[in-house]
């Protein structure tokens, strides 16, 4: 019949007294008081059966059972260790896998990548990039930076980055992009707007935010992706719709204008970590984020 092993604590308080000859010097190894320690090896003796230590003089001494136990004890105990070491290293040397959408890598992530190497140079960072079907919960990703509405999952830390802000977007190389620049938003009721299948709540959220009724917009050539949308839109194709980050670079280099501004939406770019994953790499690139995106913003 298999033996249920005795309480780990007793185990523990026993091993330190033997291993250092000592039940004072056990106690302040293991930071609790000389009763807890000699209770803890009262608890095992009781539960085993036998006696572990007698009176010497002053002090204690192992009794043969004790001395076997105390070999036994201090193999295990120094096997996990080193175990637990193994697979603490293991962890930190392992990559930390950031599942993004295509768009959001693109756009916005890569051309950062540098920046976030020079300033966390010990985050070993692999991107997985999709549409929709990234999961957090799955072995193999450790974290997603996504676009989403609260509430959050009771399974995930979530570290909110931003408030999403979403508008209008449209090149200079637009045919209509003069008539445009100047006149008010409600211009855009009469245009045939692009875009994107993967967000298709997108311009109804900005209509409704303008006080304009959805039903009312106009649509012409749809996407898959935002990242075709936004292409098509720098390339000169029409009016299309985005969230800010995703678009600043092109803003700030004059590939594309926003004339109307940006409205916030209920969604929030955020981190979602498992929490049966969160580790220090992901509070360390959720900050990383943070600041970088209040750097974009400013």
């Amino acid at each position: 019949m298999r033996q249920d092993l005795p309480p780990l604590n007793a185990l523990r308080a026993f091993e330190a007294a033997a291993r250092l000859n000592s039940v004072s010097q056990a106690a302040e190894h293991l930071h609790v008081t000389h009763g807890a320690i000699s209770r803890q090896i009262k608890v095992l003796e009781e539960h085993l059966g036998i006696s572990l230590f007698v009176k010497e003089g002053r002090g204690v001494k192992l009794t043969d059972a004790g001395t076997r136990l105390r070999d036994a004890t201090g193999e295990a105990f120094e096997r996990l260790r080193e175990v637990c070491g193994e697979l603490s290293r293991d962890s930190s040397e392992a990559p930390f896998v950031l599942g993004c959408s295509g768009s959001l890598l693109a756009r916005w992530f890569i051309p950062r990548l540098g920046r976030l190497k020079a300033d966390l140079p010990q985050l070993r960072l692999h991107l997985s990039a999709g549409e929709g079907d990234l999961d957090p919960r799955r072995p193999g990703l450790d974290a997603l930076l996504v676009f989403a509405e609260p509430p959050w999952p009771a399974d995930m830390r979530v570290h909110v980055l931003a408030e999403e802000r979403i508008g209008p977007v449209l090149s200079p190389h637009f045919a209509g992009f003069a008539r445009l620049q100047a006149a008010p938003a409600s211009a855009l009721l009469d245009e045939a707007l692009l875009q994107t299948t993967s967000r298709p709540q997108a311009w109804p959220t900005w209509a409704r935010e303008q006080d304009f009724d959805p039903a009312d917009l106009k649509f012409g050539q749809d996407f898959e992706h935002l990242y075709y949308l936004l292409e098509a839109a720098v390339a000169g194709l029409g009016v299309a719709i985005a969230p800010q980050p995703l678009v600043a670079d092109d803003l700030r280099a004059g590939r594309l204008t926003a004339p109307w501004g940006f409205s916030p939406t209920p969604a929030a770019l955020a981190l979602w970590v498992p929490r049966r994953a969160a580790d220090g790499r992901a509070e360390q690139l959720a900050q990383w984020l943070r600041a970088e995106l209040a750097r974009q913003a400013a």
